[in-house]
């Protein structure tokens, strides 16, 4: 049994719960079938077994290097990323007509989690070249797409995402990068980002840089942001790089963990190189003039959801590593036990089953909640009925928030119990779990942090949306409540309604508070109230598909239930009575007080 990622457990949550099998009978999805399915599983484990998981440690151990010119990886990564481009999968989603296979997001999702599972760090500039297409090819030129997209789906050109500055981290409004228009329609850019992953390496032919500046005159604030296509080479007049493009890097940033992915921080624009005989980074426009932030958003919201699914994976694969771990290590009898008998595993006393069981319940929960919000991107590509279309999109923009913090912060959880169950081997480099747990920390912060998280889903996806949104997931969380009763299940689905009615209530005393400052002061706490009900919900469906099953695999998913029922939705109530309460320790705290 692989401790990289458990196969039954996604077949479980593709077929037996999501029932992938009716995509096949929409026109976008007809070409595929199960076995197609189950043979792509298959590849993504030999794949990323082969190729992505031996090298994880070294690339941690031996991270990327930049000696003044160059940025240096470990040698594995790139024919990784060949591996990965050749069996296909950087294609896999894209339509037929650029020459893609158009798999289900949700199949997709389920094999990438192999990948991130296997070595997140390698994972990651495929992970950023996905969602740097993906936006072109929603809000590029054809050329752009022509020129750019095909070489990135056939692993030759590599993306990032350029957002951040050293000024302005996550305040996007303070950029102050500049784009200059050309008499050719190109722009010159000037500036300086930091923060950028994957922003420099000597993979593949080219690197495509998605980059957020301002024109002159451009309004203040987000609204006067734009984003440019800013290649590492130029193209030539047969469209292979060319000339250097004026893009350096004044360093790379060094990571407590994620350290595979080469964190750098580029200069646009200071003269090292000079295209055409002059300095200034050579840009095109992406989309429309001063709409660069909503373009960007179809890379970062997809980014989110990667996030999310990353920090699933190396939950899931923690947790795995730790229970392989119990079952072999022999420690300690169970009370009451002669001293003179046998030592028993770990996984014989109570206290490292919870730990076990906890584990459990927070990856196989985060990791449905990753597939559910992937099958309603399924439903927003596939389904005739606009109706359904438009409630899928609000649905998913709910969840968006939820889906990328709440694994980041409790399958961080499942690893620090993951080096608690290995003991003091856990905390040595002897084991994946430490790097594990390193890795992980830093998904709270990838693609917008915790607080930026409940600010959105509180402020723009909860009171923004009037609640629609929020009571379109509410309607779903009820209908399951009500579909337990009469099962074995139904003091779940009782407590469940009763969190969810609660929420409803709270959510209400919040919209009418006075002011934004004090609606979002809490706004963490009420993402972190919203994600356990959502991911309590995912249990109860889990245990109402294997209620009438009684195997090992059954029995752990509704011991994992009654756990998370039991143990963690209590969790929901203080955050509500605190939201409830309007209490302003926060508000009224003065900072000279700290």
């Amino acid at each position: 049994m692989s401790q990289i990622m458990s196969r039954a457990d996604l077949e479980f949550l593709l077929f037996d719960w999501l029932r992938t099998d009716e995509l096949f009978a929409r026109p976008r999805y007809a070409e595929h079938s199960r076995d197609v399915v189950e043979d792509l599983l298959r590849l993504a484990e030999q794949v990323a077994t082969d190729w992505f998981a031996p090298h994880n440690r070294k690339a941690d151990l031996e991270e990327p290097r930049f000696d003044g010119e160059k940025v240096e990886l470990v040698p594995e990564v790139e024919p990784a990323l060949r591996a990965f481009a050749d069996a296909g999968f950087l294609a896999a989603q894209v339509d037929e007509e650029l020459g893609g296979l158009q798999l289900p997001s949700s199949v997709f999702n389920a094999a990438m989690a192999w990948f991130h599972a296997a070595n997140i760090g390698t994972t990651g500039y495929a992970l950023l070249t996905l969602a740097n297409a993906h936006l072109l090819t929603v809000h590029g030129t054809d050329e752009q797409v022509e020129r750019w997209v095909r070489p990135m789906l056939e692993g030759r050109v590599f993306g990032t995402m350029a957002l951040s500055e050293p000024h302005a981290g996550s305040n996007l409004a303070d950029i102050t990068t500049r784009a200059e228009p050309q008499e050719d329609g190109s722009y010159r850019l000037f500036g300086r980002k930091m923060w950028i992953s994957g922003g420099d390496h000597e993979m593949g032919d080219n690197i495509v840089h998605l980059v957020l500046a301002r024109t002159p005159g451009a309004p203040a604030g987000t609204k006067g942001i734009s984003l440019f296509l800013v290649p590492k080479h130029l193209p030539g007049e047969d469209g292979a790089p060319a000339e250097r493009n004026d893009v350096v890097l004044a360093g790379i940033n060094h990571k407590m963990g994620f350290r595979g992915t080469v964190n750098t921080a580029p200069v646009l624009g200071d003269g090292a190189f000079t295209p055409g005989g002059r300095p200034g980074a050579v840009g095109w426009l992406v989309g429309e003039l001063h709409r660069g932030l909503p373009v960007m958003f179809t890379m970062m919201n997809e980014a989110r959801i990667g996030v999310g699914l990353g920090a699933t994976a190396l939950g899931v694969t923690g947790y795995l590593k730790s229970l392989a771990y119990a079952r072999e290590r022999l420690q300690g009898r169970l009370p009451g036990a002669d001293p003179a008998t046998p030592q028993v595993p770990l996984v014989e006393h109570a206290d490292v089953r919870r730990m076990l069981l906890a584990q459990k319940s927070y990856a196989e929960g985060a990791l449905a909640l990753n597939l559910y919000c992937a099958r309603l991107v399924d439903d927003i590509a596939s389904l005739d009925d606009a109706a359904a279309v438009a409630d899928a999109e609000r649905l998913l923009g709910v969840l968006t928030p939820v889906a990328k913090s709440w694994p980041s912060q409790w399958c961080l959880a499942a690893n620090d119990l993951a080096l608690q169950v290995l003991g003091g081997a856990g905390y040595t480099r002897d084991f994946d779990v430490e790097q594990h747990y390193r890795d992980n920390r830093l998904n709270p912060i990838h693609e917008g942090t915790h607080g930026i998280q409940g600010q959105d889903l509180l402020g723009r996806k909860v009171v923004g949306d009037g609640g629609v949104g929020l009571g379109l997931l509410l309607d779903r969380v009820r209908a399951t409540a009500e579909r337990s009763r009469g099962t074995g299940a139904a003091a779940y689905g009782d407590q469940l309604a009763a969190v969810a009615d609660r929420l409803v209530e709270v959510t209400g005393l919040l919209a009418g508070r006075g002011s934004a400052t004090e609606v979002l002061a809490d706004a963490t706490a009420y993402l972190e109230a919203t994600g356990h009900l959502v991911v309590a919900w995912l249990w109860l469906e889990q245990w109402l598909v294997v209620a009438d099953r009684d195997d090992d695999f059954a029995r752990g998913k509704r011991a994992a239930t009654a756990y998370f029922f039991g143990r963690e939705l209590p969790r929901v109530g203080p955050q509500l009575d605190l939201l409830a309460a309007g209490d302003r320790v926060t508000l009224d705290l003065d900072p000279a007080w700290l």
